[in-house]
């Protein structure tokens, strides 16, 4: 990884550089920090808040190398303090993202749970993409994924967390319509999976 990358990509572009990899990726394949006034490092999982960007690739390694050599302090050019569990958080700050997308879909009556109603949507083509608990049996997921050839299906929550969107205890099977919605899951879905296994970026799956 790179210990001193190259100049910023232009500030107005459409793409930016990892403080860490030297890479260059879009934006929205990125995670953008910034330094509030205070110092304090601040994730900025929206890429909205003001400031100049520090941007990494969406893996826990490269987080960590980015932590224990310094990296946000060089690109900053200034002193930072940066949480030792930065990587956790980040974490936690993705997958927040993922159910917060999922909790807007069915807000507007754009997501289903239960395994029957999940696989009337698969079957009559209303389907753009199955969420399944990664806790749950795999002959159900199974069962799923047979319906509907190319559709994605995300296994990256257990039944608890995904039932809590629905205000339940546990739900195992969820189902979202084609659209906006579904699309912004999957793309966050994808970075989630990826910052998890240390850089894939892929969902858990097609059918």
């Amino acid at each position: 990884m790179a210990d001193d990358p190259d100049e910023d990509v232009e500030e107005t572009g459409p793409e930016r550089r990892c403080v860490a990899t030297g890479l260059v990726k879009p934006k929205a394949e990125l995670l953008r920090f910034v330094v509030a006034p205070d110092g304090m490092l601040v994730p900025d999982m929206g890429h909205a808040l003001p400031g100049r960007g520090i941007w990494l690739s969406p893996r826990r390694d490269v987080v960590n190398t980015a932590v224990a050599k310094r990296l946000f302090a060089k690109a900053a050019r200034r002193q930072v303090s940066v949480p030792e569990d930065l990587a956790e958080r980040v974490g936690e700050l993705l997958a927040r993202r993922c159910l917060d997308a999922l909790g807007l879909a069915r807000r507007a009556g754009q997501a289903v749970m239960g395994f029957e109603k999940v696989c009337a949507e698969v079957r009559a083509g209303r389907a753009g993409l199955v969420l399944a608990a990664r806790d749950a049996s795999r002959d159900g997921r199974d069962k799923v994924r047979a319906l509907g050839a190319g559709l994605a299906v995300i296994e990256l929550f257990d039944g608890a967390e995904l039932g809590a969107v629905f205000g339940r205890e546990t739900a195992v099977h969820v189902c979202m319509s084609p659209g906006k919605l579904a699309l912004r899951l999957q793309g966050e879905a994808a970075m989630l999976a990826g910052f998890r296994d240390g850089g894939s970026g892929d969902v858990a799956g097609t059918a």
